[in-house]
């Protein structure tokens, strides 16, 4: 899955001990807009922390993973990202970054607003 925002706060760096030696965890909050922005949490776990060096204010698309776990009769969410690019960097994607602008489909173009494309369907 994939989000696109963003990064609004870096949350302090989280370091302990487990069965497999030291680790560390980075969370990060990324606003995504909309007429209701909304505000998502994500984490990176390792080398990842240094790999991606995200900062404050970037605008970013997130590949992330959901998963839940339950403990003890409670239910934990964790959201960890294992991509990162700059908004707008993919090859899919055609606005720059902080575009978000809809652009008016080229003529011939099915679309499903159109009346010209209700025309085109086979069927």
């Amino acid at each position: 899955m994939e989000i696109t925002g963003k990064i609004i706060q870096v949350l302090s760096k989280q370091t302990g001990q487990g069965k497999n030696g030291t680790w560390e965890k980075q969370e990060y909050i990324l606003e995504v807009p909309g007429t209701y922005p909304k505000k998502v949490c994500f984490n990176l776990w390792g080398d990842k922390i240094a790999k991606f060096a995200v900062q404050e204010g970037q605008d970013l698309t997130v590949s992330i993973d959901v998963e839940s776990r339950e403990y003890n009769g409670r239910w934990y969410t964790d959201v960890k990202a294992w991509n990162i690019q700059a908004a707008g960097s993919s090859p899919a994607s055609a606005p720059s970054a902080g575009s978000f602008e809809t652009q008016a489909p080229a003529a011939g173009d099915i679309s499903a607003s159109g009346s010209e494309a209700d025309d085109d369907l086979p069927f």
